[in-house]
């Protein structure tokens, strides 16, 4: 077993986090927000190239926002991909609003537009036409956007992109979380780069980013005195971890193509294997790779994503199941759910591999090396 444990996907800090941080200090910005905050959005917002951005306490509190901004209310259907991270559909909860979830393609994991449609028409026989569609780019992987935005502006219902695991990701050479209504950011600890914990909402809307900063902030009016006329929250990222997000931000570029190296290592020892499949790119799709994602078939390798995980763990060694289907999750259960097997199938056989863009090639070739034994075994 090695001495030094591999880790799914660590932090990795560029160097000049330090710098920020130290101004932050310097200059008593310690409670939240201050300079460092509007830098942070300033450089999303360059670097994306679009909109405007508020950056958050976390990306789940940026889709709450967004829900709110949405008008999203208790009994109101919102659809959202069965394929995803629980942190995609909780926030439609918090607005006691009835999460629809659909399965996946399987080109790109994430939501098939075929029963995204079905969906949306079993709200309308019900009188209850959707509020909003949740999109989400899967480990990286932008979803179908053309064919999913297409049916949501067929059937006039505003898109919310999950792009928290997607940054830097592109279709058709446009970055991931602009092409929705608004766009979600996590800035997770595991994420390609990290604030240690907080996220972010861009949107084309000036007037709708104001006031997702309105509400983030309390809601507090404008007056001399506290006075509050709407409900807010406590959702604005303090000024320190946006210190460390504009450190991580100058290296953004560096860390997708550590990442999407990653992928390309463990294809090039591991493809040739029977049984073992990875997520290609389908053309004019762009995957800042952020995990490197395998199917195992076990009727061809007589291993199971388990065994595999279970054999990497006693080499100190992190993998990682896929996502569990909402739909199969104890909390979801009896929600709507419109599926095709796949996300099930998936999660069955598949499993995410150590990612971090610190990783060495050494580190990854002895990893490939491992779970060859652990198939031969």
């Amino acid at each position: 077993m090695r001495k030094n444990r591999i880790y799914l996907s660590p932090p990795h800090m560029g160097g000049n986090e330090l710098k920020y941080i130290q101004d932050a200090f310097e200059s008593n910005w310690i409670a939240p927000l201050g300079p460092q905050v509007d830098a942070l959005e300033k450089q999303i917002e360059d670097f994306i190239g679009y909109g405007h951005c508020a950056v958050l306490s976390t990306g789940t509190a940026a889709i709450h926002l967004a829900l709110i901004l949405l008008s999203v209310q208790e009994g109101d259907y919102v659809i959202c991909p069965s394929f995803t991270f629980s942190a995609s559909a909780n926030p439609i909860l918090y607005q006691k609003a009835v999460p629809i979830f659909v399965d996946s393609e399987l080109d790109t994991w994430n939501m098939d537009p075929i029963e995204l449609k079905k969906a949306i028409e079993f709200g309308i026989s019900k009188n209850k036409k959707p509020k909003a569609i949740i999109l989400v780019h899967l480990y990286g992987m932008p979803c179908n956007i053309s064919k999913l935005i297409s049916i949501a502006k067929t059937y006039d219902i505003p898109v919310i992109e999950d792009a928290a695991e997607s940054l830097g990701s592109k279709y058709q050479n446009v970055f991931t979380g602009t092409f929705g209504d608004f766009g979600i950011l996590s800035f997770n600890g595991n994420k390609i780069i990290t604030t240690s914990g907080g996220g972010a909402i861009i949107s084309k809307n000036k007037a709708a980013i104001a006031k997702a900063k309105f509400l983030a902030t309390q809601a507090r009016d404008k007056a001399d005195h506290y006075q509050h006329s709407e409900i807010g929250y406590n959702y604005r990222m303090s000024n320190i971890c946006a210190a460390i997000g504009c450190g991580q931000m100058e290296i953004l570029e560096t860390r997708i193509q550590q990442r999407r190296n990653n992928y390309t290592i463990y294809a090039s020892h591991l493809s040739n294997i029977p049984g073992i499949d990875f997520l290609k790119e389908p053309d004019g799709f762009y995957s800042n790779r952020w995990l490197t994602t395998i199917r195992i078939n076990k009727n061809m390798t007589q291993k199971t994503p388990i065994d595999i995980f279970t054999y990497l763990e006693k080499e100190n060694i992190e993998s990682r199941p896929v996502w569990k289907p909402l739909h199969l999750q104890p909390v979801f259960a009896g929600f709507p759910s419109f599926l095709n097997g796949n996300s099930a199938a998936i999660f069955e056989n598949g499993l995410c591999l150590p990612s971090g863009s610190a990783l060495t090639e050494n580190d990854i070739i002895e990893i490939c090396n491992l779970i060859k034994v652990a198939l031969s075994k």
